[in-house]
């Protein structure tokens, strides 16, 4: 299907969250902390008061009303104490954007600095071992002897891998723009990726009643997982036209969403793996060091990857967490699987070429009949089959197993496999639908982040009742359809399509109005583990005179249930491929160990890849047949597509230099050091 929203978009009326025209609206340019640690002792706003336009200033010398139990992120002007560089610690509203700007520069603070820790090491002092982790799962588990394993194993390796912190930088910055009705009601147009969860945080933040509070977010211009929570713009915008009585808009630079808006934590991963003289595992570790702040816990599942993807008899996660002066992470697409994928996948590389073994068949010797942690069976899983056809495809028969071999010119030309995984999830959805004008209207409070969730939608709903799509309007974006989840985990498509489904069934059977509810029907799923599985292969070519690296081909092959939409999907694969390959070779926000904060906080500083960074990429998909996982027999597609990607091509690097680089991103220097 062409995209139903295509035209909107292309014609630029669409409208996100800045630009819904409000009258009387006003501006609210953040004051941030210039401090990593420490106190406020003064907010000086006499001069910003006094400038042309300025309606109020708000800040910790008079804290507004919020709940005490507010989330620490979002509580704002609560407490004289800087948890981190950039944090917000007061607000300039005024008539223009410009003079807003202006008299939150004119902000005078006062601090009584303390010192500061910024930096997570393996060996720090303050690391513990958290509960749980992203989402929930358990922060550690083991299963039989890793310590016999090793010992007994033919071949071993002991390896360690570092990401650095990466942020997510959607296309559309973060903004808000808030509006108090005469009756005490609160709308807030807002750029999040789910209305319904935006709307219980900032009702529960305002100590509101949630039916006293709707969100808009009818278009977002991407998030990958940044906008998947209530951020601080959203709450100050709110603030501030409550207390100048006026529509107050807040629009984040691209350097503050670096501070405010959340990021994926830099990870330490250690990986020991053992194989027998077959090439069997023998024992699997993965211990992963991670950072939060000081004022909320984020843990990531790093080492969740390894509990799925591999039959080994003895099998250990650990996740080991530091609370430091910096802000809170948060998701990026493929939170956990991403980076642990990363250093288990060229683990895995490392341990074939020890053991004198095609990467590929490593992996196929080693796959599991059920999930290696839990023992139950899998709803389907063709892991197998991926890789299978993808060396097919790629021509992986032709491929010189000895590294740094293969040379045309100035270019050592190598090639890499990594697998990927991502859970299939779904969660409780509301839908409605009925009959408007002799036409069928679906109703649900989902998010379309850029994603094509509205032409998703319309599809399976038309399907459902037998139509033709031109017949199917769907509404979205709005808290006050019926409540729906965020547009994340890659279980939207899953659990607002159930709804849907369900909806237009009922719709059919009486003919005027259909309700779905999908609860009761999440919660007898049957157990079962559901995941979407895929193999990524990668062709590069590093230049021996300056170090550069060149991916001239990928490939990703994906086993991801039901595909709904080719377009859709194949947007998808290479949208998180191409995102996996910025990952590999260029993502990196530095740290200022100095100062605190996060260095490199544009688009000029922090690179992000291009069309042009690649020469071929092409993405396919299995068609899997698994009717158990819900009414379209699909899994999520949006984050699977990255997580394989930097590892496929960190082996290939290895492949083409014989240099192994353990420390993304991948840069020139990484390659040359060698020869210094």
């Amino acid at each position: 299907m062409t995209r139903v929203e295509g035209r909107v978009k292309v014609t630029g009326l669409a409208t996100y969250a800045a630009e819904y025209p409000v009258e009387g609206v006003t501006y609210a340019y953040p004051v941030q902390s210039h401090i990593a640690k420490g106190r406020v002792t003064r907010v000086d706003t006499s001069r910003a008061l006094d400038m042309p336009g300025v309606l109020g200033v708000l800040s910790i010398e008079d804290p507004p009303e919020l709940a005490e139990d507010a989330d620490a992120e979002l509580a704002l002007f609560q407490s004289r104490d800087v948890a981190y560089r950039g944090q917000l610690i007061a607000a300039a509203v005024a008539d223009t954007y410009e003079n807003a700007r202006a008299a939150a520069d004119a902000v005078r603070v006062s601090y009584e600095p303390a010192d500061h820790d910024v930096s997570l090491r393996a060996d720090h002092p303050g690391l513990y071992r958290p509960e749980v982790v992203n989402p929930n799962y358990p922060a550690d588990t083991e299963q039989g002897d890793v310590e016999a394993g090793l010992a007994e194993a033919a071949t071993t390796v002991d390896v360690t891998y570092t990401t650095p912190v990466l942020h997510n930088n959607p296309m559309e910055p973060h903004a808000a723009l808030a509006v108090w009705a005469g009756d005490g009601r609160l709308l807030v147009y807002d750029s999040a990726q789910g209305a319904s969860l935006d709307r219980d945080t900032i009702a529960k933040t305002l100590s509101l009643p949630p039916n006293r509070v709707r969100v808009v977010s009818r278009h977002v211009g991407g998030g990958f997982g940044s906008k998947g929570t209530t951020r601080p713009h959203a709450v100050l915008a709110a603030l501030a036209a409550r207390a100048v009585g006026r529509p107050v808009k807040v629009a984040l630079t691209r350097q503050q969403m670096f501070d405010v808006t959340g990021y994926r934590t830099p990870t330490i991963q250690r990986l020991r793996l053992g194989a027998d003289a077959d090439g069997r595992l023998t024992a699997l570790e993965h211990v992963a060091y991670e950072q939060s702040s000081t004022l909320v816990e984020f843990a990531e599942q790093t080492a969740t990857p390894a509990r799925v993807m591999y039959a080994a008899p003895a099998l250990r996660t650990a996740h080991r967490l530091v609370r430091l002066d910096v802000a809170t992470p948060s998701w990026m697409r493929a939170p956990g699987e991403c980076p642990g994928m990363y250093a288990l996948e060229s683990a895995m590389d490392e341990l074939a070429y020890a053991a004198g073994l095609d990467p590929v068949e490593l992996r196929i010797r080693n796959e599991p009949q059920t999930e290696p942690e839990s023992g139950l069976p899998f709803s389907s899983r063709n892991l197998v089959a991926c890789l299978r056809e993808g060396a097919r495809r790629f021509g992986w028969d032709r491929r010189d197993p000895a590294p740094g071999v293969r040379r045309e010119g100035e270019w050592l030309v190598g090639t890499g496999v990594a697998a990927s995984t991502y859970p299939a999830r779904r969660v409780p959805s509301k839908a409605v639908a009925c009959v408007r004008n002799g036409d069928f209207l679906v109703q649900v409070a989902a998010t379309d982040i850029g994603t094509g969730a509205r032409t998703a939608l319309t599809r399976i709903a038309a399907d459902t009742l037998g139509v033709a799509p031109d017949r199917v309007h769907v509404e979205l974006g709005d808290s006050d359809l019926p409540d729906a989840p965020v547009a994340g985990g890659s279980m939207g498509l899953a659990s607002w399509g159930s709804a849907v489904v369900g909806a237009c069934e009922e719709l059919m059977k009486n003919g005027t109005e259909g309700r779905a509810d999908t609860t009761g029907e999440i919660a007898t799923d049957t157990r079962l583990a559901r995941h979407a599985f895929g193999a990524q292969f990668a062709e590069v070519r590093v230049s021996a005179v300056t170090g550069e690296v060149r991916v001239s081909r990928l490939l990703g092959v994906f086993a991801a249930g039901h595909i709904v939409d080719a377009t859709l999907a194949r947007s998808q694969f290479i949208g998180g491929m191409t995102m996996g390959l910025g990952m590999a070779l260029m993502e990196e926000t530095h740290t200022d160990e100095e100062f605190g904060g996060f260095l490199r906080r544009d688009l000029a500083q922090y690179h992000v890849p291009a069309c042009a960074d690649v020469q071929h990429i092409e993405a396919m998909w299995l068609e899997e047949q698994d009717e158990r996982l819900n009414p379209m027999g699909s899994k999520g597609i949006g984050e699977i597509g990255i997580v394989g990607t930097a590892a496929a091509i960190g082996n290939a690097v290895h492949h083409a230099t014989g240099h192994r680089v353990r420390d993304l991103p991948i840069t020139p220097a990484k390659i040359l050091m060698p020869r210094f």
